[in-house]
């Protein structure tokens, strides 16, 4: 792994850039003001749980979201709230991964404190489908931030949301020193992603920290992910809507957690003296056949009667087994996991059957926004 630090081409270190940790003023008489985080990807299950978060703690947060035809932005129904009112510290603003100048003029114009770069094409088995997308707005999305960043002259911090799906083959237990060896397109440009933060951490001196986090669930996790495929077709299935679920490999292993507590340690991260890389994981690896087994179970229903393989869901490449060594993370910033993978499951199941029955009682209602 890369040091915080890194000689220049001098040969002298360069050290990481510094700004005080969130909630700190600019010392004696001067009040203290709201810090900034921009978030990209913030429509996504951790980009939501971030900006509630940050929200929580005080900050003013805005959210990086392209323009769509449809509305895309119900995950931040909980926190959204009409900009022309007084006092919004959440706001949304229109840039793209794969425009520069978006990028360069955004950052220039918030100056924030803290960068969460989350946006990317996340879903493995169609980046084998859409490969150049994947690499660019994975890949290349990565290097335009850093470059905006650099080229706008606002000292930040910047975390980069690298993930598991480096490691690909490599044996686990995975941690910060063992070697990538990524299986997919995703996976490959998550590494390209992963090594430009670190460069420009040891050429620029920028605040910049990977995090390496394994699989992470929600009830906001997208629908054609796994884990939610399965509940919300439990859901389904259980209301009589629905008979069959496929699937793809049963049997591969993930390490998979809680999305709210993942998106706490991102935040720590950036709250440190040092800019590093940590590998955020439980530690314990489950198969998508447990998966089934207790998000049926926990419904009532035998899943071997509901649940069919279709090899048409196969990755060209497999991953096998993927479980990481978060000792790090729980040595220098006091992290560990407390949802395990029983209760995950539960609340999981549990959710997406309420969301079904308010869907079909007519109890929700869309909040449609210009922004």
């Amino acid at each position: 792994m890369a040091p915080a630090t890194a000689p220049s081409v001098e040969g002298r270190p360069r050290p990481a850039r510094r700004l005080p940790p969130a909630g700190e003023g600019t010392g004696g008489s001067y009040p203290r003001r709201v810090r900034k985080a921009l978030v990209t990807g913030v429509t996504g299950q951790d980009g939501s749980y971030l900006a509630e978060l940050l929200l929580a703690k005080g900050y003013e947060v805005h959210g990086l979201i392209r323009r769509a035809s449809t509305f895309n932005t119900q995950r931040l129904d909980p926190i959204y709230r009409d900009p022309h009112e007084s006092g919004v510290r959440f706001l949304m603003h229109y840039a793209d991964l794969s425009d520069s100048g978006s990028l360069v003029n955004l950052i220039r114009e918030l100056q924030p404190e803290e960068i969460y770069h989350l946006g990317a094409q996340t879903h493995v088995k169609v980046s084998f489908e859409i490969p150049e997308y994947t690499a660019d707005a994975t890949g290349m999305g990565t290097a335009r931030m850093l470059e905006a960043i650099r080229a706008s002259g606002v000292e930040t911090r910047f975390y980069q949301a690298s993930s598991s799906e480096m490691f690909g083959s490599a044996p686990p237990p995975q941690s910060e020193s063992t070697a990538f060896h990524p299986r997919s397109p995703y996976g490959v440009a998550k590494v390209f992603a992963y090594w430009f933060a670190v460069n420009y951490r040891e050429a620029h001196g920028l605040f910049a920290s990977n995090g390496i986090l394994f699989n992470h669930e929600s009830p906001r996790r997208g629908e054609t992910f796994v884990t939610r495929k399965i509940t919300r077709a439990v859901a389904r299935i259980a209301a009589g809507i629905q008979d069959k679920l496929y699937l793809g490999n049963l049997h591969s292993k993930r390490d998979w957690g809680y999305a709210p507590e993942y998106v706490e340690v991102m935040w720590q991260m950036l709250q440190q003296d040092e800019p590093a890389d940590y590998v955020i994981a439980t530690g314990e690896a489950h198969t998508p056949q447990e998966f089934c087994e207790l998000a049926f179970d926990h419904a009532g229903l035998d899943w071997e009667r509901h649940v069919e393989v279709d090899e048409s869901y196969f990755r060209p490449s497999e991953v096998d087994y993927l479980c990481g060594d978060s000792s790090l993370a729980k040595k220098a910033l006091g992290w560990e996991p407390k949802v395990r993978f029983p209760e995950l499951v539960r609340l999981m199941v549990d959710a997406d059957v309420q969301l079904l029955e308010d869907e079909l009682a007519g109890r929700l209602v869309r909040q449609d926004r210009d922004h």
